[in-house]
């Protein structure tokens, strides 16, 4: 099995975080998975969704959108709400950042996460929940200096990568040229400590065993570790 890149099959692309991306936001980045670019930012608004209220807790929600040529060709503008697809990502990048958030610590007061594809390579879910989490903590490192916060709110690190079996072989973060020809591929999100939050997988032709969706488990803990460690590169604080 040959990948397009020349990349080994347990070999994550070249990442590369620009962090600071945008002036305005109280954190954001922009984080590149080879080709597959995304501007991840976060905005700190203080109020809550109504069921929040008067519950001394926040919240943490997100965004997540496609320009129209981050792909070979040009995709239509998202209106309103998005795609289906784009609230199913959205929904899996806010369940992803709330997993290693205190509520309470962080006040009655909401973050919100935009993720915004510039350019698709594949990976954009997974890129935009690693982005996401920078750009999150360098907010509430923000406004903890500026004493709107006692504690930062943070547990731990939370990353994405995708797996999938490409040409009969398993293999780790997938660009858009093995994801659309593989015969079953994985997201995976995990904390820093190791353990699970979601796992998506799907089998695109003969289902798969157990054996081979723990073997693609153990190749994306090797992918995410090595995305926590860039991430500890970045934003540093006591999980």
């Amino acid at each position: 099995m040959q990948r397009n890149d020349g990349r080994a099959p347990n070999q994550l692309r070249s990442i590369k975080v620009t962090k600071n991306y945008i002036t305005h936001p109280e954190g954001s980045c922009l984080i590149e998975f080879g080709e597959t670019r995304v501007v991840c930012t976060a905005s700190v608004e203080e109020n809550v969704p109504r069921f929040l209220k008067n519950s001394g807790k926040g919240w943490v929600t997100s965004e997540y959108g496609m320009l129209p040529r981050s792909c070979n060709t040009r995709i239509k503008r998202e209106r309103t709400s998005g795609s289906g697809r784009s609230q199913e990502i959205q929904r899996l990048i806010g369940r992803s950042l709330r997993s290693v958030v205190q509520m309470d610590k962080l006040g009655e007061r909401t973050v919100k996460i935009d993720c915004d594809v510039i350019q698709a390579d594949g990976g954009t879910r997974t890129a935009a929940i690693t982005g996401g989490f920078i750009a999150l903590a360098l907010a509430l490192q923000k406004i903890q200096k500026q004493g709107l916060i006692e504690e930062n709110p943070l547990t731990d690190y939370v990353a994405a990568i995708s797996v999938g079996v490409f040409q009969g072989a398993p293999v780790l973060d997938l660009n858009y040229q093995e994801d659309s020809n593989a015969d079953m591929d994985m997201n995976v999100v995990m904390v820093g400590k190791g353990d699970f939050v979601e796992v998506q997988g799907t089998a695109e032709g003969k289902p798969f065993s157990k054996k081979e969706m723990d073997s693609l488990l153990d190749l994306a803990k090797k992918g995410i570790e090595e995305l926590v460690e860039i991430q500890k590169g970045i934003v540093d604080f006591k999980a």
